[in-house]
């Protein structure tokens, strides 16, 4: 049995890479995935650049996933996506701030949440850095969780893939693999170290016995 070629991203448009400088004026961090430029606060997307299925003209969608951009251009058309997109960078930097009480806006996503944590505390994992990745496939939306990848750096200066999940997700060890893969870090002999970031509930025996059977060496961490 041969192994599926993990997909090769496509590159983005360069009409999509003009409007990233909205997404930063209005607060948001620009996030490119799979040929898809979102704009994120804490982890969590708020916009995104599309092109109209019907005019092929390309714009700037405010709102979380795809149901909520869509009501959002209906009931708000004819308001400026940059100060709509402001309003809504301080409403979800509230949410998800650290130490914020549950919310439907911190509970989304919850994995690039601590993802995001690891950029801005690398130091909880014991890295120098923590910069966040696209992931080895594209997310099919925004309510599903999935796991969430980023390449750390170590004190020697080595580089670490790292993979966040939030929840007991099965399919966890063997995406962390496809993830490590897909950064360029499995080598033939044993392959780059990679950390499995989940918080200590989430850090059952079977993740543990799972990623024992990895060819190549893989370390749960826990983060709370």
């Amino acid at each position: 049995v041969e192994a599926v070629p993990l997909p090769s991203p496509p590159a983005l448009p360069s009409r999509h890479e003009e409007l990233r400088s909205l997404i930063v004026e209005a607060g948001a961090e620009p996030v490119v995935e799979h040929g898809v430029l979102c704009g994120e606060v804490n982890g969590l997307e708020v916009c995104r650049v599309v092109d109209d299925p019907t005019t092929g003209a390309t714009r700037l969608e405010v709102g979380v996933g795809a149901h909520d951009r869509e009501a959002f251009q209906m009931l708000h058309g004819d308001t400026p996506a940059a100060e709509s997109l402001v309003r809504i960078v301080e409403v979800v930097a509230r949410h998800r701030a650290p130490g914020a009480p549950p919310h439907p806006l911190n509970r989304l996503g919850a994995e690039r949440l601590l993802r995001w944590r690891l950029t801005q505390q690398p130091e909880l994992v014991g890295l120098q850095q923590v910069a966040a990745v696209p992931p080895p496939m594209p997310r099919a939306n925004l309510k599903d969780a999935v796991p969430c990848v980023a390449r750390g750096v170590a004190p020697d200066g080595s580089e670490v893939a790292v993979v966040c999940s939030v929840g007991v997700d099965l399919n966890l060890v063997p995406y962390a693999a496809d993830a490590r893969q897909a950064l360029g870090l499995a080598g033939v002999d044993g392959g780059g170290p990679m950390l499995i970031v989940t918080p200590e509930r989430d850090r059952i025996a079977v993740m543990r016995d799972l990623a024992d059977r990895l060819v190549q060496s893989a370390s749960l961490v826990s983060v709370d």
